[in-house]
């Protein structure tokens, strides 16, 4: 299990300083498959460092443009959330009935049973497709995609393609208001940053590896296999938990580095998120007061900008 841990540092971390690593942890800990929680937060926060060190090494590329990636890839997996059980059931052919995620009828394929109207396609393939191509440093391939979640936000009704009814109802964010895709904040933020990639050498941009597709499986697995809707309150935790370690190691990365490309993704999402809770949706979630809300998502972005202004202080003075 002490392998687990070394996921967390970089490839040529692992390769120098992994048996060490591992050799230091058993003499440490004999008998035990797992350190104390204690030193597994140590030893993650020390690779999530060591990550993000190995990023600003890396001179391929400007902080910014990485920076700008991140932020594609932040807005395209937040506007995959809620739909991430409709693409599990329409990729394995299940027909979830009365688990259907905010549908007014039960069958929405050609094979679910009973009277429904049809649709072709979940509209969670068009983030999902963005997600991926960006992923792979492609963003000529992501800004069709995201073009698209733009056309169908927009043309929601009467149409059988992506259907209206998921789109047209919940789709719940972690801490704020519901984003729906007739929200067209999301996905035109996501286009623009799209065309900013593709217009920007997109040769210079990171390539990550398919396995970082595997949380995006287990997530459609645990949203599908046991219909964990986007309104359900296990749903709501899980999502604020996730964002919770994203701000944590957006922060540990700043203050490891002084750099501050991951400011961009950070203020990117807030800004998102902040526009749904002004403007307040009908189907707005009171899951905390709005000035509560907006503080938390707002307070980040200073403290990361002040953690990066102090870093880069103790590094010109060492």
């Amino acid at each position: 299990m002490n392998r687990l841990l070394l996921a967390a540092y970089p490839e040529p971390y692992r390769s120098r300083q992994g048996e060490e690593l591992l050799g230091c942890l058993a003499e440490a800990y004999p008998g035990r498959s797992w350190p104390p929680p204690r030193e597994v937060a140590a030893l993650v926060r020390a690779g999530v460092q060591a990550r993000a060190r190995a990023v600003v090494d890396d001179t391929a590329r400007p902080w910014w443009l990485d920076g700008i990636h991140l932020a594609a890839l932040a807005l395209a997996a937040l506007a995959l959330v809620p739909y991430l059980q409709d693409v599990w059931h329409w990729a394995l052919h299940i027909d979830p009935e009365q688990h259907a995620i905010a549908f007014h009828f039960s069958g929405w394929y050609p094979w679910a049973e009973g009277p429904t109207r049809i649709r072709l396609l979940p509209y969670g393939l068009l983030p999902l497709g963005c997600l991926i191509a960006l992923l792979r440093g492609r963003p000529w391939i992501a800004l069709p995609a995201a073009a698209a979640m733009i056309w169908a936000g927009a043309t929601t009704h009467g149409r059988t393609l992506f259907g209206d009814e998921g789109m047209a109802g919940l789709g719940y964010y972690g801490l704020g208001a519901p984003i729906t895709a007739r929200d067209l904040v999301l996905s035109g933020t996501l286009c623009a940053t799209c065309a900013v990639l593709a217009l920007c050498r997109p040769s210079r941009l990171r390539r990550r590896s398919y396995r970082w597709l595997a949380p995006v499986v287990l997530a459609m697995f645990v949203a599908g296999g046991l219909h964990i809707i986007s309104v359900s309150p296990a749903f709501q935790r899980g999502l604020f938990a996730l964002e919770v370690t994203a701000l944590i190691s957006a922060w540990v990365a700043t203050a490891a580095t002084g750099d501050r490309r991951w400011l961009i993704p950070v203020a990117a999402v807030a800004i998102v998120r902040t526009q749904a809770i002004v403007v307040q949706p009908d189907a707005f979630m009171q899951s905390l007061p709005d000035l509560v809300v907006l503080i938390l998502l707002s307070a980040p972005l200073p403290a990361l900008a002040f953690t990066a202004q102090r870093r880069q202080g103790q590094a010109l003075a060492e």
